[in-house]
């Protein structure tokens, strides 16, 4: 027996087959295009819910035994319905920027205190809410047609299976989700002026929706049998994933954005969250949150170093039959650099959220060398990601230890500046798709393979290694960072 785990991303979605013994078994993916253009920025559903078909079709071919799967899904972004189950119009993504004036309006008529505390969120114009009002105003005729109100992972699991069910830690990336009730703001939806009804069904992740449809399964050659769950938002399926499920630990997701997720219990109260842009999010364990602490240029600013400023070990690379990531490490010293990089080559997220943020590079001399400059880019992205955990702690939130998973996990140079720079213990997973093994994980769980999340780990986490801080870089890393931390405040009104 198989199990799968199907992640609807902003370009593109895969998914991922395992057995139940968590052996990884299968790996697809399609791409479906964006459009970006000044004032909008938005993404067809149909074309996703194409892709995934193509996807279902693939993995029907190879494995007739699938019992479960689940979906997990980028956040925000609402696909609107009418009574034959088709998009009105475009699906908007976060960065869109319509939806300001709405989001305006809804806190001026609330007041930004009532939001925060209902749905654990600063009121921003990237959510769902403000982006529906939106059409509401400037689009009357298409929101006369809409029947569902769906954002991504509702949207697949809708059409999948005729069950209009989210999870709540989606939910709570609409601004309009009461995270202490579990349940849709009704005071909040009723000032925007949206009706309750079109929302999808709450439920706590990994709660089986329902089997997919006879027709599709059918035409896909998966088991009718395939039961459908929603598995979280993205960086909650990856929690799961990585084991993570106890105050006082976290994941943090080496990938192309950088973000560290710890648990913790209850709903916290205070400024220091909103201060730090930090949202409150529902978690699998009842009674347990998450937050997200996150640096949109992780992963994607060392690609960015690689394919700009590495063309000659790029070469040399080649020509050796290795990897231009193994030739830059081979090449790098083992201690700080000494060069602070601010890493906001596409803006500063948590705790500034400054879109106009811009990168910025203090401490070259003559005496570096390339591989010092690729070591200070690592190092900038772990110092981000320590100033965000300082945030953190103010509030009471305090990870002892990480589980990495990701692209980034794969360097023991990267893993070890985390240990040596956060100062805690930082244990590399053996499977860089934690967000797969999270929607394996709970599919397991809800088909009764495994009696819980609990054992469901066992069977699908394994670390590879773990990087304890070595105290003379940690104190070395220190003195660095006390000057990383008034970077922003010097260099920003340069920008």
């Amino acid at each position: 027996m198989s199990l799968a785990g199907l992640d609807i991303g902003t370009t593109g979605c895969k998914v991922t087959v395992y057995d139940e013994e968590g052996v990884f078994l299968y790996r697809g993916y399609r791409e479906y295009p964006v459009s970006r253009s000044t004032g909008e920025h938005e993404v067809n559903a149909e074309m996703i819910w194409e892709s995934v078909k193509c996807l279902l079709t693939e993995i029907g071919s190879r494995y007739k035994d699938i019992r479960a799967m689940g979906v997990t899904s980028f956040g925000e972004t609402c696909v609107l319905l009418d009574e034959e189950d088709r998009p009105v119009r475009p699906a908007m993504l976060y960065t869109d920027p319509r939806g300001a004036e709405e989001c305006r309006s809804l806190t001026d008529m609330l007041g930004k205190e009532k939001l925060r505390s209902v749905t654990g969120l600063n009121p921003h114009s990237m959510y769902s809410v403000p982006k529906i009002m939106w059409v509401k105003k400037h689009c009357p005729g298409q929101y006369e047609r809409v029947r569902h109100i769906l954002m991504m992972e509702d949207y697949i699991i809708y059409m999948l299976t005729g069950e209009a069910v989210i999870d709540y830690s989606l939910a709570a990336r609409s601004m309009g989700f009461d995270i202490r009730k579990m349940e849709w703001s009704k005071e909040i939806l009723a000032a925007a002026e949206l009706d309750l009804e079109l929302f999808s069904r709450p439920v706590i992740a990994g709660t089986a929706a329902g089997t997919i449809k006879e027709e599709l399964a059918a035409e896909s050659g998966i088991s009718p049998d395939l039961l459908v769950l929603p598995a979280g938002h993205d960086q909650v399926a990856a929690a799961v994933g990585a084991g993570v499920f106890e105050q006082g630990t976290a994941v943090d997701g080496a990938g192309t954005v950088e973000c560290i997720t710890p648990v913790y219990e209850g709903v916290l109260e205070g400024n220091v969250m909103y201060q730090g842009n930090y949202a409150i999010v529902p978690y699998v364990v009842p009674g347990r949150y998450v937050t997200y602490a996150f640096s949109f240029a992780g992963g994607a600013l060392v690609s960015w170093y690689i394919q700009n400023l590495a063309k000659w070990e790029i070469s040399r690379a080649e020509g050796q039959g290795t990897s231009v990531y193994d030739i830059l490490e081979q090449e790098m010293r083992d201690e700080p650099t000494g060069i602070l990089v601010l890493p906001y080559w596409a803006g500063a997220a948590t705790p500034y959220m400054d879109e106009g943020a811009r990168g910025a590079v203090v401490g070259l001399t003559l005496g570096h060398t390339a591989a010092d400059f690729y070591r200070a880019v690592m190092e900038g992205v772990v110092y981000e990601m320590k100033l965000n955990l300082e945030r953190l702690k103010q509030a009471g939130i305090c990870p002892k230890s990480l589980r990495a998973a990701g692209g980034g996990a794969a360097s023991e140079v990267w893993m070890q500046m985390r240990a040596d720079i956060l100062g805690v213990p930082v244990a590399a997973l053996d499977h860089a798709e934690a967000g797969a093994a999270g929607c394996a994980m709970m599919a397991g769980t809800a088909a009764g393979i495994y009696p819980d999340l609990y054992a469901a780990s066992e069977k699908f986490i394994h670390e590879r290694k773990v990087y304890d801080p070595r105290k003379e870089h940690q104190e070395v890393y220190e003195k660095y960072y006390e000057r990383y931390r008034e970077l922003y405040r010097a260099v920003r009104p340069f920008m």
